[in-house]
């Protein structure tokens, strides 16, 4: 099986042309190759494979081998590689998921895209505002967002000092979000630019979440702690998020890069 691995900020993906191949166990091939020591290290894998609707479609799964509905940093590379790999010759582009048709516009540069802008779609407030919940017996508080998957948006001072590896979990798995949720922990610097670490579902703490990256902003501008455009820094990086007031949707503009390419001994 050919793959080419791909990342967005550092959140990186197994990317799989299912115009040419065939995977018939997604769940268990995510699983072996996501494992660093074992497999080839991804956060996941991704399928790009045809599709009656859009100029092509994304299977998402995470590296414990549970699909997901959405992926902005996923997405990012999947606009490359369509247009760099010939799928399509068009620098506007739809691309079909699990939580709609989304529309990307591709920056190119000497024939490769550099940077893709994804339209995200209307954000969903899925929480009361500043929802109170508690966590191994501590109170916090959290705005619920769904950017196709679901997010709960925690404000936190010192982020960099946050244990995510112990508290991340206990909100993924939390009773409140039966169907598990990705949590963001922001840091306001000002109105312009927030920080954000991400604990996501089915993956852990990851280098950047583009669907975080949007729900964190969303959260950041009904608290009114931000403007309609923000920047949203990332362990990996930097992401420009847009919420426009017209449309009500969310944009997220961003890099995808191309790691490399090899063949994998599986289907």
């Amino acid at each position: 099986m050919k793959f080419t691995k791909m990342q967005g900020l550092g959140n990186d993906y197994v990317y799989v042309n299912c115009f040419e191949e065939t995977v018939s166990d997604p769940e268990r091939l995510a699983v072996a190759v996501s494992d660093r020591h074992f497999g080839i290290g991804s956060d996941g894998l991704i399928l790009i494979c045809p599709s009656e609707t859009a100029d092509c479609r994304m299977d998402m799964y995470n590296l414990d081998g549970s699909r997901g509905a959405m992926c902005g940093n996923g997405i990012r590379c999947v606009g490359k590689y369509a247009y760099d790999h010939h799928i399509v010759d068009r620098t506007r582009i739809r691309v079909e998921t699990p939580a709609g048709i989304k529309d990307l516009d591709l920056q190119v540069e000497n024939g490769k895209v550099t940077a893709v802008t994804v339209d995200m779609g209307e954000p969903v407030q899925t929480s009361e505002f500043l929802e109170p919940i508690t966590v191994a017996g501590n109170a916090y508080a959290f705005i619920g967002i769904s950017m196709g998957n679901p997010h709960a948006v925690l404000f936190w001072e010192g982020i960099d000092g946050l244990e995510l590896e112990e508290i991340g979990p206990l909100f993924e798995h939390h009773a409140r979000f039966p169907d598990r949720t990705n949590t963001e922990f922001v840091e306001i610097r000002d109105r312009g630019h927030i920080r954000m670490r991400v604990w996501e579902r089915g993956s852990g703490e990851t280098m950047a979440c583009g669907t975080g990256a949007c729900a964190a902003a969303v959260a950041s501008i009904l608290a009114g702690y931000a403007d309609r455009t923000v920047e949203v820094e990332l362990l990996g990086g930097t992401l420009t998020i847009t919420w426009d007031e017209k449309s009500n949707h969310v944009f997220m503009k961003g890099p995808a890069e191309e790691v490399y390419r090899g063949e994998y001994p599986a289907g």
